[in-house]
């Protein structure tokens, strides 16, 4: 059973016979009606996830000695087909599945734009929850540098299992694109809790990067002068100590707007053009200092000229 406070506990069921799939919050109750909105107004289509809304013969008055509370809660929407309707905005996120069931996706509240990509954080958390020994995790926004947004995994391990941040990477990237896949992933011995026994978000430790010292030492000795060059780009654009000639630009915290500045930075130091696609596929120090280190080709150079002698022209 599904449903808040405001509702009179409960607004939608579900008999749950197979536990082997997820389990959804069901379909509304008797004389309740359910909405699932997006941030315009209008409904969801199937499979997309939106506010849900909730309204019928159980909907509460508001809150009592509440009037602001109550004038952002409960509210009379304009719908599609239905008409003034009077309903409770429970924060909730959730979607439609094709056989009429709702699938609870997680909190309003939770929903975060980072970089420009509107993120629903439980729906990270709910995928890395299915990866093998993991207990319990959280996804969470955190700003420790002003305007450096970044995505934390925060997670307790099963007793006995050992968690491994490469193979929960590849959980999700299976799943998920690339700019939902936390940049950091922490290992708690417990979350921190609410006196209520949620989880405490304001609580929850500021991340370091855990990095193999000795393996870094040893990449940079047999680092070329190229390497080298590229290394202490990311070390400036990363805002980190250490950087190894293999380590993921993305795994050490990186995310596409530092790639443009990683490209601007190393289309001047070099003197080369290096178009962001291929920094794409070029995620680490070796594979980028490869490219680099190749010669220009005569053709793209005759087209540079080309093109200088045209600006000159015009000028």
């Amino acid at each position: 059973m599904y449903g808040p406070t405001e509702t009179t506990i409960w607004s939608t069921v579900w008999r749950v016979t197979d536990t082997q799939r997820a389990i959804s919050i069901g379909r509304p109750i008797a004389n309740t009606q359910v909405y699932v909105l997006e941030p315009s107004g209008l409904p969801a289509p199937v499979g997309v996830g939106g506010e849900l809304c909730i309204g019928g013969d159980g909907l509460a008055r508001g809150y009592r000695n509440r009037d602001d509370l109550t004038a952002e809660k409960f509210v009379t929407l304009d719908l599609p087909g239905v008409g003034p309707t009077r309903v409770y905005r429970t924060g909730d996120v959730v979607r439609f599945l094709a056989d009429g069931r709702m699938e609870f996706v997680g909190r309003r509240d939770h929903q975060v734009k980072v970089r420009g990509f509107r993120i629903e954080l439980g729906e990270i958390e709910t995928v890395l929850a299915k990866h093998e020994g993991i207990k319990d995790c959280v996804v969470h926004v955190r700003e420790d540098t002003p305007g450096d947004q970044r995505l934390v995994a925060y997670v307790v391990s099963q007793p006995g299992a050992t968690f491994e941040t490469e193979a929960a990477r590849a959980t999700l990237r299976v799943q998920l694109p690339e700019y939902m896949v936390p940049n950091l992933f922490m290992v708690l011995e417990a979350l921190p809790l609410t006196p209520n026994g949620k989880v405490d978000r304001k609580a929850l430790p500021a991340p370091a990067l855990v990095m193999d010292e000795a393996a870094d030492v040893a990449d940079e000795a047999l680092m070329t002068p190229v390497q080298r060059q590229v290394a202490a780009l990311w070390r400036e654009v990363l805002n980190t100590q250490r950087v190894g000639l293999h380590a993921n630009f993305f795994d050490l915290g990186g995310h596409s707007l530092l790639l443009v500045r990683l490209q601007s930075a190393m289309q001047r130091e070099f003197g080369k053009e290096f178009p962001l696609v291929e920094l794409f596929q070029r995620t680490t120090v070796a594979a980028q200092a490869e490219r680099m280190s190749t010669p220009v080709g005569a053709s793209g150079a005759l087209e540079r000229a080309r093109a200088r002698a045209a600006k000159q022209i015009q000028g």
